[in-house]
């Protein structure tokens, strides 16, 4: 089954069930109301962004960095120093506060999905610890550093004395001020951060890793080549050694990797489920229906299937201000019939349009737009009564209705069958135009019957040869940014 997963901003979402309910609420005591409607909209899991513990120091890095707070004046007008948190990245200690419920919450919070059928997802930050985590005093052999004052660097004081630690960073932008560098060169290490996620792999079903490549030996190695060790760094990739022993200590444990650069592949090879697909979300959003379609097709079909397809996250603008509730439709769908993970980020459902600062630890309300939970509550409803997601899914290679026709390249079609002589369609036109095309369908004994076809988001119905459909494809003639699921099954 391919996943459907859902990013929660932890802090925001457990604040505003507070104000919500008149009462403080935790992890501990999430109304059971919540996890049924995740239950009912058909997800299957559950990420918790943000649960873990940040400090003092990352938190006052938070609250005076002027373009942090000039997002803060923009998200969240009139915000408060309480409002702030500091980024949950910036991780003081993998454990969860006693105000989100601290980790027992965690587990009864767990155990509820369960009770569900949802699985739990937490974040795990390879590359890098807060400035406020016990190990940059304790064991500051750990991390990158220097024998003096470097740029990029910050004095420590160390049960050895004082230490200049690296801020953590990825090759392409400045340090992130409020984190230390981890360094992977170093067998150490790498043995504390397995420890380290092994512990953590006790209480969730899975982790999202943020930032996976920037552990790459090759990235490592070019990021800080200007910070020399003594000794010969690993051969083995962090990665290659530490998800087997994971996944044999937890069986069924997710890996899903943040990672971009043209790795997504490297990664997948080195044990990850699913990897970020932020190719697809480029071209969605950039309204290059051409771009989406060739990628796809040109992709082999067990990478596609170990992508996790989103149309926004924490770390992007919200689909809602980018797409107009047309192109919004149907990215959206494209986005979830294809295989994989399908991926939708909490306020998504609800058309929300302002990208709140994961530093943040309230956000604005927003009026809920109508249209677009009308929307996502018709598609998650009726994608859950189909094969997609839950079948063999395949994308379809489009062709030219008629010589000269450009269109058919404006299609994005996926089809599933979980039955033998049943099936469905995904068919997505991205154009602002009608576009025609063909569909050479892969359906056994496709010929030996005639077809019932209805569009399960709409009123169309019709009745196809099989004979037509096996000679020359299932014909399509799709409006402006048409978003359709068809239920085929033989007539008689």
């Amino acid at each position: 089954m391919n996943p459907l997963l859902y990013e929660i901003n932890t802090r925001c979402w457990l604040r505003e069930l507070s104000d919500r309910l008149g009462r403080p609420v935790t992890l501990a005591s999430v109304p059971d109301e919540e996890v049924a409607r995740w239950q009912q909209l058909g997800f299957t899991h559950v990420w918790l962004m943000g649960v873990w513990t940040t400090g003092a120091r990352a938190r006052d890095l938070a609250l005076n960095e002027p373009n942090l707070r000039r997002a803060y004046d923009e998200a969240l007008p009139g915000w408060h120093k309480e409002d702030v948190a500091g980024s949950p990245y910036s991780v003081a200690e993998y454990k969860v506060p006693r105000a989100l419920g601290a980790n027992t919450g965690l587990r009864e919070f767990r155990a509820k999905l369960h009770r569900a059928g949802l699985k739990l997802i937490l974040d795990f930050v390879p590359n890098h610890l807060g400035l406020d985590h016990a190990w940059l005093r304790e064991q500051p052999d750990l991390f990158v550093q220097s024998p003096a004052e470097a740029e990029g660097t910050f004095a420590q004081e160390t049960v050895s004395g004082r230490r200049w630690i690296a801020h953590g960073k990825d090759p392409y932008f400045p340090c992130w001020t409020d984190v230390a560098q981890l360094d992977y060169r170093l067998p150490a290490t790498r043995a504390a951060m397995k420890k380290q996620l092994l512990s953590l792999a006790a209480l969730c079903d899975g982790v999202r890793c943020d930032m996976a490549m920037l552990v790459l030996n090759s990235v490592f190695a070019r990021t800080w080549a200007g910070f020399p060790i003594a000794g010969v760094p690993p051969e083995t990739e962090f990665w290659a050694e530490t998800v087997p022993e994971v996944t044999k200590a937890q069986p069924g444990f997710l890996f899903l990797a943040e990672v971009y650069w043209e790795m997504e592949a490297r990664m997948q090879a080195l044990g990850f489920d699913y990897t970020y697909d932020k190719h697809l979300y480029d071209d969605l959003i950039r309204k290059n229906p051409a771009g989406a379609q060739r990628r796809l097709l040109e992709s082999p079909p067990k990478f596609t299937a170990a992508c996790a397809h989103f149309l926004e996250n924490h770390d992007e603008p919200r689909v809602a201000a980018s797409l107009e509730l047309p192109e919004h439709r149907a990215a959206a769908l494209a986005t979830l019939g294809l295989p994989g993970m399908r991926f939708l980020h909490e306020g998504q459902l609800t058309g929300a349009r302002l990208r709140i600062p994961v530093q943040l630890g309230r956000r604005r309300a927003e009026a809920p737009q109508p249209a677009v939970q009308k929307m996502y509550v018709t598609l998650l409803t009726t994608l859950s009564a189909t094969a997609v997601g839950q079948g063999q899914g395949e994308i379809l290679s489009p062709r030219e209705a008629w010589p000269g026709n450009p269109t058919a390249p404006n299609f994005i079609v996926a089809q599933w069958q979980a039955r033998r002589l049943e099936f469905d369609l995904v068919a997505v036109n991205l154009a602002p135009h009608r576009s025609q095309c063909y569909v050479p369908l892969k359906i056994p004994e496709l010929d030996a019957f005639n077809w019932s076809m209805r569009d399960l988001l709409g009123a169309e119905a019709y009745e196809r040869f099989g004979s037509d459909l096996a000679a020359q494809g299932l014909y399509l003639d799709l409006p402006e940014h048409a978003a359709q699921i068809f239920h085929f099954a033989p007539i008689g």
